[in-house]
């Protein structure tokens, strides 16, 4: 792991941990650790990579610490709205990049997102491809992969309708 690396999977904690996603001390440790190896510095690093199994309480303040050290925090926008899109966003950009499963993603965004928004029209094909991708049986002549790429392409469309739509506004 590089230290790019490692700060980016600070930064995609940050937002995992922003948008109300539980992510358990373990994992907090275990990036820290990751950083540290990978030669990220910052003064609190250390401490959270070294925490021993009946310290992982700690874990939350001091990741939260290394990453104010990092200028890595993230808060998510104040309106409860704005931050589910923000996050429906976020997930969308990481189906489309390949680093979250599209069954994962798009249920993530039809149970905690869309929901919320009251099933908006612009997360319903990614709404439809959970739906597909949580029903899927073989007699339905398409695969999972060809489910999985509908998924990847609607996140992409999703992802460039905001674009278009900030590009315009």
């Amino acid at each position: 792991m590089t230290s790019d690396d490692a700060l980016d999977q600070f930064g995609h904690i940050a937002r995992e941990r922003a948008f109300g996603r539980h992510v358990g001390s373990d994992r907090l440790i275990q990036a820290g650790l990751d950083a540290l190896i990978a030669g990220v510095q910052s003064p609190s690093l250390a401490l959270l990579a070294g925490l021993l199994r009946n310290e992982e309480p700690e874990a939350p303040e001091l990741f939260d610490q290394v990453l104010a050290e990092l200028g890595l925090l993230f808060h998510p926008p104040a309106d409860p709205r704005a931050a589910k899109w923000a996050m429906a966003y976020w997930i969308a950009g990481q189906i489309a990049d390949g680093s979250l499963d599209p069954v994962v993603g798009t249920h993530l965004i039809w149970a905690d997102i869309a929901y919320d928004l009251g099933y908006p029209d612009e997360l319903a094909p990614l709404v439809s491809c959970a739906h597909n991708l949580e029903g899927w049986e073989e007699s339905w002549g398409v695969s999972v992969e060809e489910l999985n790429e509908e998924a990847v392409e609607a996140a992409k469309q999703f992802l460039s309708n905001r674009s278009a739509a900030e590009a315009g506004g």
